[in-house]
């Protein structure tokens, strides 16, 4: 394939071991994120760590992988942004942040009018995945760019690469994605308990569950966290608010009626608002969004423990 030089925007949970696969790859990347020490290990993997954005503008294609809108808006256009300078600006933006439609339409006009391409890429899995190589990815915008993108894609989300259109249809189909992962966390965890507390091991309940037809990766994945009480932060319930927030109101904008999310997402508030009477409440809303399940016990009137029967996640490292 034709080689193309890399830039990367972004070195949190997902951001470094996908800027990490492409240069296991063999493609040159040059790296900025805003706490440097965070990109300074994958300068021994062959990456060049910049001090600011707009360092990378010479690069042929940008990857970006942000928190918010407003940081990827921040990135791309505030001071020594990716796309200030007055010289060289990157052919094509690829961003894959999970961001609000607005948010990326807006985005992408802006983008357009400096002379960029600019494709929605936003990803499915969290940095296990990444790491397993279980990775997937949607992407909207040009046909054209995306073509030209592609092998890139497919090297940090082997798992999958879906073209879905132009405009700003990734990030529809990725806010009704976390919808689903916000309502399947939820019930799981609800479903869990109820069995728990019928007096079936929450390990013993996961495994039916898993090896039935209504198992997944994503409930495989989640088992041990459930059954161990490990919740090493994959993601947190607020970003899982945020998502969910993002479907509603996809879902008012376009009259349709999501009476399950609604649900869901107060359930999610309950939560957060919960943990805040913890004595760590600050720090435990950055731990995973699986320990939801603690506050549907307390509800349930149960104290949860550590069953300490590891279960297999599916998601082991390649190589």
């Amino acid at each position: 394939m034709a080689r193309h030089s890399l830039g990367w925007i972004g070195m949190g949970r997902m951001g470094y071991p996908m800027a990490e696969r492409l240069l296991k790859a063999g493609h040159s990347v040059a790296i900025w994120n805003r706490t440097r020490a965070k990109a300074e290990p994958l300068a021994s993997k062959g990456g060049r760590i910049v001090n600011q954005p707009k360092e990378l503008a010479a690069n042929d294609i940008v990857f970006t992988m942000v928190s918010t809108g407003k940081d990827l808006e921040q990135v791309c256009f505030g001071e020594n942004g990716l796309l200030t300078g007055s010289g060289q600006r990157p052919k094509i933006v690829v961003d894959c942040s999970s961001i609000d439609v607005d948010e990326s339409q807006a985005i992408r006009a802006r983008v357009k009018q400096l002379g960029c391409e600019f494709l929605s890429s936003p990803v499915s899995g969290n940095g296990k995945c990444v790491k397993a190589g279980k990775l997937s990815t949607v992407v909207s915008g040009p046909n054209s760019v995306f073509e030209e993108v592609l092998p890139y894609l497919r090297i940090f989300a082997p798992a999958g690469v879906s073209y879905v259109g132009e405009g700003e249809l990734a990030r529809i189909c990725k806010i009704a994605h976390n919808v689903f992962l916000g309502v399947v966390i939820q019930n799981l965890a609800e479903i869990t308990m109820l069995a728990n507390k019928a007096g079936v091991p929450r390990h013993a309940f996961l495994n039916f569950m898993n090896s039935s037809v209504m198992g997944s990766v994503f409930t495989k994945y989640k088992s041990n966290a459930l059954v161990n009480l490990d919740w090493t932060t994959t993601f947190t319930p607020v970003l899982l608010r945020k998502d969910l927030d993002l479907g509603l109101k996809a879902g008012r904008d376009l009259d349709v009626a999501m009476p399950v999310t609604a649900a869901t997402r107060e359930a999610l508030q309950g939560h957060i608002g919960a943990v805040q009477l913890k004595p760590d409440g600050a720090g435990y809303l950055e731990k995973d969004f699986a320990a939801l399940l603690e506050t549907v016990a307390l509800a349930a009137g149960v104290k949860l423990s550590p069953e300490n029967v590891p279960m297999p996640t599916g998601l082991e490292t390649e190589g």
